[in-house]
């Protein structure tokens, strides 16, 4: 990868195969109105939830849904005969009442012929408390793909097997070992850490997701040189995520600090740099690690540190 390739424009650097990175400051919808029909191998991004946040403006549902289901439709557009598009989205809180954004925009993602694949759960374990109702700790992904002949790689997102000495006990493979060795299916609740407080990966973005999540998708829905775009780009995690597996990156960025911040971190994955978290890392276990702030100032028996496995030592 050529670290001296220009990262920033405000005009669309078309014809694509001619660029390995395109960092575009404006509305996605200027850069996508021109992108030539077919380019892109994967949409996936973190759209604004439309709860206030720096970089939008609240609107009513209405309102919002018309706005993302313009993007949706340009992004169809663009989207190769083999690609997927993933949409990242949480909920949508008003007054003490949810309203979850991916069933809100499913009839969009219907209405231009796409056809859902997974919703994917993933749960993390950080974030604002609630008072009057259980706590949010997940969002969703939701993997619509363009037709039935689609891009599709799991082995490379494999994860350990849980019982990985387990043979079949019957048929004609009985004595056999029954699982894959590469391991199995990481199915569609994923368990990964969100990007808070002492995260490697924290920046200034207030709503920033991990790489790590952005590469299982990269790996499984798309081959080496494909195309990667994240029409609302934000910190640059999607562009990251596709230059670490050799993929092309595209992404749009309206607001100018979160450019900068994006190219610089591009710029530092570019030169090996970058601090992420690495794929497959396991959670931290605060009490498995005798962390001091573990144990309950409430618990004098101490349980709170008892180590599972480990009550008979």
């Amino acid at each position: 990868m050529q670290t001296s390739l220009p990262l920033v424009s405000d005009e669309p650097r078309y014809p694509l195969d001619e660029q390995r990175i395109v960092l575009f400051q404006g509305d996605c919808l200027d850069f996508l109105r021109d992108c030539p029909d077919e380019t892109m191998q994967l949409v996936v991004t973190s759209p604004p939830y439309n709860i206030g946040k720096e970089y939008e403006r609240r609107t009513g549902l209405d309102d919002y849904v018309a706005q993302q289901a313009e993007v949706i439709e340009h992004c169809v557009r663009v989207l190769k005969n083999t690609g997927s598009l993933c949409w990242q989205v949480g909920n949508y809180v008003k007054d003490g009442c949810v309203v979850p954004l991916d069933s809100l925009l499913y009839p969009v993602f219907v209405s231009q012929g796409l056809k859902l694949r997974n919703r994917i759960i993933w749960h993390f374990e950080h974030g604002l408390h609630c008072a009057r109702r259980f706590s949010g700790r997940y969002e969703a992904i939701v993997w619509y793909t363009k037709s039935d002949d689609y891009v599709f790689n799991l082995d490379p997102v494999r994860v350990p097997q849980k019982y990985p000495g387990k043979k079949h006990f019957k048929g004609p493979n009985a004595g056999q070992y029954s699982c894959n060795p590469l391991g199995k299916n990481p199915g569609d609740l994923w368990i990964i850490p969100n990007v808070k407080s002492n995260h490697v990966e924290k920046t200034q973005h207030p709503c920033q997701f991990p790489v790590e999540l952005i590469e299982r998708l990269v790996l499984s829905l798309t081959n080496e040189n494909d195309w990667v775009f994240d029409p609302f780009l934000g910190s640059g995690t999607s562009i990251i995520a596709a230059i670490k597996h050799n993929r092309r990156g595209a992404g749009a960025e309206v607001f100018s600090d979160y450019v900068t911040l994006a190219q610089d971190r591009i710029r530092r994955e570019m030169e090996g740099t970058l601090k992420t978290r690495p794929m497959g890392q396991p959670v931290f276990d605060p009490v498995s690690t005798h962390n001091r702030l573990a144990k309950s100032p409430w618990d004098t028996t101490q349980a709170s540190l008892i180590i599972p496995g480990e009550e008979s030592k």
